[in-house]
């Protein structure tokens, strides 16, 4: 091991313990603070300015050979940032990477892993940087942008650097086999174990969490000794231009080749994602967006080991509750948040259409509906937290889906658009709320991104756990809300939860969302549904990067 990576291991083992322990015991921990009032003032006053000096220039980083320049990013509040990036030449990449291998393999796991948390230390204290890149590629709001593009995105690199690090130190690096053979001499063997990566990783990343939903296939395989190619969405590639230039600058200060890891952008009129997921010596694969790619990759990319999370139909099902206005309340906070943008966003909430118990008395299916509707509309009241909280949509697609759902349903509360006070071209859209029936199958059982959401009228609780049972083990899903005050009703939500393998929340009114998943003890997606085949993080999630090569001689007892 190189003095700069010991001396960036030993600067991180404390943490790193730390994160071993979180995992250990589930309970809360992070080494990243998500208050912006944690960071030095001057790193959040200078944010703006630090983003717009990276504006209508060219973005550089260390490229083997470079095939053209692309760049057409427009922000979601309404303004072209006119950042342009060096496309490698893909031959030359893979060449330079494959020769960069070797060196990053035989460094050794505690070299490797303490690179890696360099990289999280120094991204984490750009975080508020970071976080208007996000925000103006992604179109979260400024909260969201500064939390789960920085600090929760790193949580979730760390988690799979520490499934990393207990993976390859399980295995020891030597051992002496000695086997008695009675009167005769024992046979004995010197053994001989290595870490050998599966080679270059790809990772295909989204519009929406551009830094959230990539870092953890980023860190596990660079941990494990893949390098790395971070293929951005063409709308959003300013925050992994950000990652990447943080990370070569790392690996060189500590004796790696620079492209190690390396961004791949694309635009949409000339997309690289299938050339560069079909190359053979591309071995891993993580991607996450559309279930029509996702699939293509998982039928298509047989040489690579694919993780994907796709679409599903997030679900939400309400049997009784003691009290509806802090559900409601709850419920339009999760269906507002980042404008139903999120892969955890409910869409298809269940009712029984002759009403559920409240320890005020019956509430009949157009109350309940009522209430929701209602707490959403109250909820967004003021526009100046309702942009906040809104945020802007990604894409114009979304933006048009909502358009094109209103007929799917009779409408509880239409959506509408909102002007943001310093960004009037901003696209920010309140929710679209609808009533169906749980007959009209078509309309609310296949994902709809985007601020939509379905309050369906089903025959009973059992009806309603049935109905989730079918569409979650077809389309599947990432979330599994319910509401019950009846016990035996809660264990059977536990129950569906565990037969279409999908975290369950249980009766949550308070300040914790369906939405949100804390890493360390969170395990998002269960990698045993259509909606994805891994989940973050667990050991399965890391294992497949690498193998473990042995060689073995005749030895001597001393």
């Amino acid at each position: 091991m190189s003095q700069q990576a010991q001396q960036l291991f030993d600067r991180h083992r404390g943490t790193l313990a730390q994160a071993v322990e979180a995992i250990a015991t589930r309970e809360f921990w992070t080494p990243y603070p998500e208050s912006i009032k944690q960071y030095p003032e001057e790193a959040v006053k200078e944010a703006p300015q630090r983003f717009e000096a990276l504006l209508k220039r060219h973005f550089s980083l260390k490229v083997p050979s470079v095939a053209g320049q692309v760049g057409s990013e427009v922000s979601p509040y309404g303004f072209e940032l006119g950042v342009t990036y060096d496309q490698p030449e893909r031959d030359a990449l893979i060449a330079a990477m494959r020769a960069a291998l070797p060196a990053w393999r035989d460094a050794g796991a505690e070299a490797r892993v303490g690179v890696c948390l360099e990289i999280l230390a120094r991204l984490n204290a750009m975080s508020p940087e970071i976080a208007q890149a996000v925000s103006h590629t992604s179109g979260q709001g400024p909260l969201m942008a500064f939390q789960a593009g920085g600090p929760h995105a790193q949580d979730r690199g760390l988690e799979a650097v520490t499934c990393a690090w207990q993976a390859m130190s399980s295995v020891p690096a030597t051992a002496s086999w000695v086997k008695p053979q009675g009167k005769r001499d024992p046979l004995v063997m010197e053994k001989r174990f290595h870490i050998v990566p599966r080679g270059i990783s790809l990772v295909v990343a989204c519009s929406t969490f551009p830094t959230w939903n990539t870092y953890p296939g980023l860190f596990a395989s660079l941990a494990t000794g893949n390098p790395v190619i971070l293929k951005p969405h063409p709308g959003a590639i300013l925050p992994l231009a950000m990652t990447t230039r943080v990370a070569q600058e790392v690996l060189e200060e500590a004796g790696f080749d620079p492209c190690l890891v390396s961004l791949m952008p694309d635009s949409a009129e000339e997309p690289v994602a299938k050339e560069l997921a079909l190359d053979p010596a591309v071995k891993l694969i993580d991607f996450t967006g559309s279930s029509a790619f996702g699939e293509w990759l998982e039928h298509n990319a047989t040489q690579a080991r694919v993780f994907t999370e796709k679409a599903g139909l997030n679900t939400l099902i309400i049997d009784s509750v003691e009290r509806i206005e802090p559900v409601a309340q709850n419920l339009a906070f999760s269906l507002s948040l980042y404008s139903g943008q999120m892969c955890t966003t409910p869409q298809a909430i269940y009712v029984p259409r002759d009403g559920i118990q409240t320890s005020e008395g019956r509430l009949s299916f157009d109350e309940v509906a009522g209430a929701l509707a209602k707490a959403i509309e109250a909820f967004l009241a003021d526009n100046e937290r309702a942009c906040t909280v809104l945020g802007a949509i990604q894409s114009p697609a979304t933006a048009a889906r909502i358009e094109e759902c209103r007929g799917l349903g009779e409408v509880l509360l239409d959506g509408e658009r909102r002007q943001h006070a310093r960004y009037p071209e901003a696209r920010i859209h309140t929710p679209l709320l609808l009533k169906v029936d749980a007959s009209q199958r078509d309309a609310f059982s296949e994902e709809r991104f985007g601020p939509i959401g379905f309050v369906v009228a089903t025959d009973s609780t059992a009806h309603s756990i049935e109905l989730a049972r079918e569409v979650i083990g077809e389309q599947g899903a990432i979330t599994l809300g319910a509401y019950t005050t009846d016990d035996e009703v809660a264990e059977r939500f536990e129950e569906l939860a565990m037969e279409v393998a999908v975290a369950l929340s249980l009766n949550l009114d308070g300040g914790i969302l369906v939405n949100q998943s804390a890493a360390f003890s969170d395990f998002h997606a269960t990698g045993g549904n259509p909606a994805a085949n891994a989940s973050l993080c667990d050991q399965a999630f890391v294992t497949p990067r690498f193998v473990v090569v042995q060689s073995r001689r005749h030895g001597q007892l001393d």
